[in-house]
């Protein structure tokens, strides 16, 4: 039992930085709470016991620095909040052998998100924040809240598209916005998972001390100094637990 609980808190801090640069810590967590013997839905359920704490230490990480989300990150996690209640309870229902495909699913499509994804220079864009790019990316969140709810894995992403790709921010700025709306709706999801019965505390609790000591290390740092070689360890677990959710399964 200690063995699993000190890696639970190395792969905490490990999905800290890696949430907090870019995203996709979930798709190491959740792989790894089924690993250790939880069933997908109490696996998904304890891993936003970590999500929630992160998101807390690392939005202090990111206002000890200067970055302000406000009022952005109001609008989108009120949105997302709407969509995480319903991807929440529609998780909670789902057969866990179909959770499993499916979220082998998404990591290779976020594996393939990473390979293809081109790195872009948002220097000399000017924000976009208001009128309709302000209103396309409160729908948005409201989708991606839904699936935020569901699983949670890869969202970060979504996010960052929308933030980076609609609206302008900078990467800095995007992932100061992802972490508040990130605890926004996660505090329903939670209350959601926990009505259910579906956490872990003592997993939860660990997992959630190693995300937020990576997460507000790695706000305070500089996110603009690079994820590269994050990504590459990204992929290759991400291929790997995917394969192993989809074919090793029981």
């Amino acid at each position: 039992m200690e063995w699993e609980l000190i890696l639970l808190a190395i792969v905490g801090v490990v999905t800290g930085v890696i949430n907090t640069l870019a995203g996709g810590g979930s798709l190491l967590t959740l792989p790894m709470l089924i690993f250790l013997g939880l069933p997908p839905s109490v696996a998904n359920g304890t891993n936003r016991i970590a999500i929630l704490i992160q998101s807390i230490f690392t939005n202090v990480g990111y206002r000890s620095k200067g970055v302000k989300t406000y009022p952005f990150s109001i609008y989108f996690g009120i949105s997302a909040t709407f969509g995480a209640i319903l991807g929440a309870q529609l998780a909670i229902e789902i057969d866990g052998d179909v959770f499993n495909k499916i979220l082998a699913i998404i990591m290779v499509i976020v594996v393939g998100f990473l390979v293809f994804k081109k790195n872009t220079k948002m220097e000399d864009i000017v924000e976009r924040l208001s009128g309709k790019h302000l209103w396309i990316s409160i729908v948005l969140f409201f989708f991606i809240g839904i699936y935020g709810g569901f699983i949670q894995a890869g969202v970060g992403f979504l996010m960052l598209l929308v933030l980076s790709g609609i609206n302008h921010f900078s990467l800095v700025k995007s992932n100061a916005i992802k972490t508040v709306v990130t605890g926004i709706y996660t505090i329903f999801a939670v209350i959601i998972f926990v009505l259910n019965d579906k956490m872990n505390w003592e997993y939860g609790l660990v997992l959630a001390f190693g995300n937020a000591l990576g997460g507000w290390f790695t706000s305070r740092w500089s996110v603009s100094k690079g994820d590269g070689p994050i990504k590459i360890f990204l992929i290759i677990m991400v291929t790997a637990m995917a394969i192993k959710l989809w074919f090793f399964t029981d």
